[in-house]
């Protein structure tokens, strides 16, 4: 499961067997997961984390929106 490098507490990652959806991210820190769609940026699902926090990965997001995107083309071709 390929890791985004974006500093903070946070791991940003694909599943391999996520390759046939649209593209996005799966955000994790400590046991609280999110996942994110891309293209636009829309919350898919979260488990655990609160509002602010979403909020606050919206924008981390928003500013690596290029690279999550490259990396994912790497990965899923």
């Amino acid at each position: 499961m390929p890791t985004i490098m974006i500093s903070g507490p946070y791991r940003f990652f694909f599943y391999s067997f996520d390759c046939n959806e649209p593209i996005h991210v799966h955000v994790q820190r400590d046991s609280l997961v999110v996942k994110f769609w891309i293209e636009p940026i829309a919350l898919s699902y979260n488990h655990g984390f609160p509002a602010h926090e979403l909020n606050k990965i919206r924008r981390i997001i928003k500013s690596n929106q290029n690279n999550i995107i490259e990396a994912w083309h790497e990965h899923c071709g």
